[in-house]
């Protein structure tokens, strides 16, 4: 379907609550919102939901209807005052979600269903956990219902709301919504002083592997620097969007986001980044970006443009960790992959997103998929921390 299909602004549901109703509309464009109650209603946890964040998604291009993700934010207004927010995007395409979606799809149109356009509630190509439904709790029923609501006047096949809290996915579940579950690794800090202090509480085999790991990244000659605010300078970024494009197109053949991206990153950002990166004398040759929320620490970019042992888990798993145990922050989510973090410290963490789907053959034959999915990832994540944690003492199921 062409964006333009898709209307950029309408009343879309009423509710009966007075003094005065709420109403749902959709927007084009962060800008007009505006920045001040963009930021009002996403609060300071996470700069991924910031508007300064997503306003440099849309302004560099990274997302519009070229790429498949056409804005399509969710307001919530009691009269005229703004009380709820949805990052929303109408997808003509499931990638860049990292909650995959994909049989759902092929069997829906397999039956002679149109899946796409959707409605995809997510900070875009990032699969970092966060609040999704921008308002007080009080308000989330209104926002199901205009998530529904939206389906329906878009005429689009389903919602899907990824990586948000526990909490939202309840409130969502109780609004019709189906769950998914997911599972990551996340780092968990347990009052570390020093990252000694984290390594003592390991089984002997894994602390003296991340040692050995460590000096081996020392010994291969790099200089590493972790810069933060106005230490990172703009020709960072044209070496580290280079780092970027090599991993997107090894991983992906396409690099979602533009060059422009960074520098409206750099503009408005840049005191909740900390870029951590490898020098081969005075020239990077690798680096991991990582954003600064109020209690986490999320890893999202890596790339180097050459093989150096150990170095993408000192870049992306050690340096996070001593920034958090620096810095006191409570969690490091290092991205969407990986068992191979498991051994550094990192534990299972559940993840959640919730799903609207119109249709109620596919609704219920979703249904049966996500409770069986549900059962398997809850049973791996208990033998993860039974059979496979690296902690001497069982660290615990880290579910936030």
């Amino acid at each position: 379907m062409p964006s333009a299909s898709l209307p950029s602004s309408a009343s879309l549901a009423h509710s009966s609550a007075p003094n005065p109703p709420l109403t749902v509309e959709l927007a084009a464009s962060l800008e007009t919102i505006g920045a001040q109650d963009w930021d009002r209603l996403a609060g300071e946890a996470s700069p991924l939901t910031s508007y300064a964040f997503l306003h440099a998604m849309e302004r560099s291009g990274s997302v519009d209807a070229q790429s498949g993700w056409i804005s399509r934010h969710l307001l919530l207004k009691a009269g005229d005052r703004l009380v709820g927010l949805c990052p929303a995007y109408a997808k003509l395409h499931s990638y860049g979600e990292y909650v995959f979606d994909y049989p759902w799809a092929e069997a829906f149109e397999r039956a002679g269903g149109r899946y796409y356009p959707k409605l995809q509630i997510a900070v875009p190509f990032t699969p970092a956990t966060g609040r999704r439904l921008l308002a007080d709790p009080r308000y989330y029923p209104a926002l199901a219902e205009g998530l529904r609501a939206s389906t329906r006047q878009l005429q689009l096949s389903s919602a899907h709301v990824t990586f948000c809290q526990a909490e939202e996915a309840e409130a969502l579940a109780a609004n019709g919504f189906l769950t998914r579950v997911g599972l990551q690794f996340h780092w968990h800090n347990q009052g570390y002083e020093t990252f000694d202090d984290f390594l003592a509480v390991l089984k002997s085999s894994k602390r003296k592997a991340i040692r050995k790991e460590r000096r081996e990244a020392e010994a291969s000659g790099l200089r590493f620097a972790a810069l933060q605010g106005d230490a990172i300078e703009a020709w960072h970024w044209d070496h580290f969007f280079a780092f970027y494009q090599d991993t997107s197109d090894r991983k992906w053949n396409q690099a979602y986001l533009t060059r422009d991206f960074f520098t409206q990153l750099h503009d408005s950002l840049r005191d909740k980044m900390l870029l951590c990166l490898a020098f081969d004398g005075e020239r990077p040759v690798a680096g991991a970006l990582n954003f600064i929320g109020q209690n986490r620490l999320y890893g999202r970019y890596w790339g180097c443009l050459q093989h150096y042992k150990f170095l993408h888990f000192e870049l992306c798993y050690y340096q996070a960790i001593d920034y958090a145990i620096a810095q006191k922050l409570e969690v490091v989510e290092a991205g969407a992959q990986g068992p191979h973090k498991l051994q550094r410290g990192y534990s299972p963490t559940l993840t959640y997103s919730s799903h609207w789907i119109e249709q109620s053959g596919l609704r219920n034959a979703v249904a049966d998929f996500l409770e069986r999915e549900r059962l398997g990832l809850v049973a791996q994540q208990a033998e993860l921390e039974r059979e496979a944690s690296p902690y001497a003492q069982p660290s615990g199921q880290h579910q936030h």
